[in-house]
C-alpha cells in the first residue's frame, strides 16, 4: 500500500510544541495550501487548511526555525484518526503526519537559506541535508575572449559517414 502526501504552504499558525507522558516531542501546525486552479467567477484561488503532526527530531525542528506564515514543504503520509467530542459525539478527523519538513521560501531571518530537513536515522533522529549554494570559487578569472574553434574545410575524407 502506499500512503504518500506532499504539500508546499505557508503555516497560518506557530507550532505548538508539547511533550507525551515519556518525554516524546510532538508538534502541531497547520498549513494554508492553495489549489492548483482558480474560481471562474472572483478569479481567486481556493485554500485548504490542512493539520500536521510532526514527532521527535522534526517536532523540535519545526518549533525551532518555522512561524507564521513561513512557507514550508512537508512530506509524510495522511491519517484519518476517530474521536469522541466533549458531548460524547463520535468525530473523525484527517490529518499529515510529517516525516521530513524542508524550508519552502528563501533566506530570512538568518537562517541562511540552506534548505534542511529532519528524517528519521537508526532510531534517532538526525538532520539531513538538502543543498545548499555552490561554494564560491573565486580561482577562476577567465581571460580576453579567444576563440578556440577553427573552420573546417568541407573536405574531410576520413570520415566513414
Amino acid at each position: 500500500m502506499l500512503n504518500r502526501i506532499i504539500l508546499m504552504g505557508r503555516l497560518t499558525r506557530d507550532p505548538e510544541l508539547r511533550r507525551t507522558q515519556s518525554g516524546t516531542a510532538v508538534a502541531s501546525f497547520s498549513l494554508a495550501v492553495e489549489r492548483d486552479f482558480a474560481d471562474k467567477t472572483t478569479g481567486n484561488r481556493p485554500t485548504d487548511f490542512i493539520d500536521i503532526v510532526a514527532w521527535r527530531g522534526t517536532a523540535e525542528f519545526v518549533s525551532k526555525y518555522f512561524s507564521k506564515g513561513r512557507m514550508a514543504v512537508v512530506e509524510g503520509r495522511l491519517q484519518i484518526r476517530d474521536w469522541q467530542d466533549r458531548d460524547g459525539n463520535k468525530r473523525r478527523s484527517a490529518e499529515v503526519v510529517a516525516e521530513n519538513i524542508y524550508f519552502g521560501d528563501s533566506k530570512r531571518d538568518g537562517d541562511g537559506g540552506a534548505r534542511t530537513s529532519y528524517a528519521p536515522q537508526g532510531g534517532g533522529y538526525a538532520p539531513q541535508g538538502g543543498y545548499s549554494p555552490a561554494p564560491q570559487n573565486n580561482s577562476y578569472a577567465p581571460g580576453p575572449a579567444v576563440s578556440e574553434f577553427s573552420e573546417l574545410s568541407d573536405d574531410d575524407g576520413e570520415l566513414p559517414f
